[in-house]
């Protein structure tokens, strides 16, 4: 398939896909006119690219990793390296720790919003015997 079909059936764009193959994420063959000829399991492994570029992987480790990702038959790779392992567990680590972070200021967020919000209702005329709405998390 070209490039834009590619680009149209994964949802990304036609720079992305040249910049994943220029990063050797993506591999293609040339058509006798020079155009990017895309097997189908290129839609999967965009895809999957665009997935582990959304957990924070950078093209390096994303380069690293895919060969080492399940089998098109669903059985584990034999590619995967002790070391890649560890690499990848940390990574998971670091956006644990990220998400504990995002988590402890939202929670400090709500925290302000109720107080604030406690406090425009004192100041704010209010009908007898109502109350402030709750905050939601």
């Amino acid at each position: 398939m070209r490039i834009g079909e590619l680009a149209r059936r994964t949802g990304v764009s036609e720079r992305s896909l040249r910049y994943y193959e220029a990063q050797g994420l993506l591999a293609a063959e040339r058509t006798p006119g020079g155009h990017r000829d895309y097997p189908e399991a290129a839609v999967d492994r965009v895809i999957r690219i665009q997935e582990l570029f959304a957990a924070g992987l950078h093209s390096q480790k994303i380069r690293q990793l895919l060969p080492c990702m399940r089998d098109q038959d669903g059985g584990p790779s034999t590619a995967a390296t002790p070391r890649l392992v560890a690499d990848l567990t940390a990574e998971r680590d670091r956006i644990d720790r990220m998400i504990a972070d995002l988590i402890r200021s939202r929670d400090t967020l709500d925290e302000v919003i109720q107080a604030a919000g406690a406090d425009q209702y004192a100041r704010t005329p209010h009908p007898p015997g109502s109350l402030p709405r709750p905050v939601r998390r």
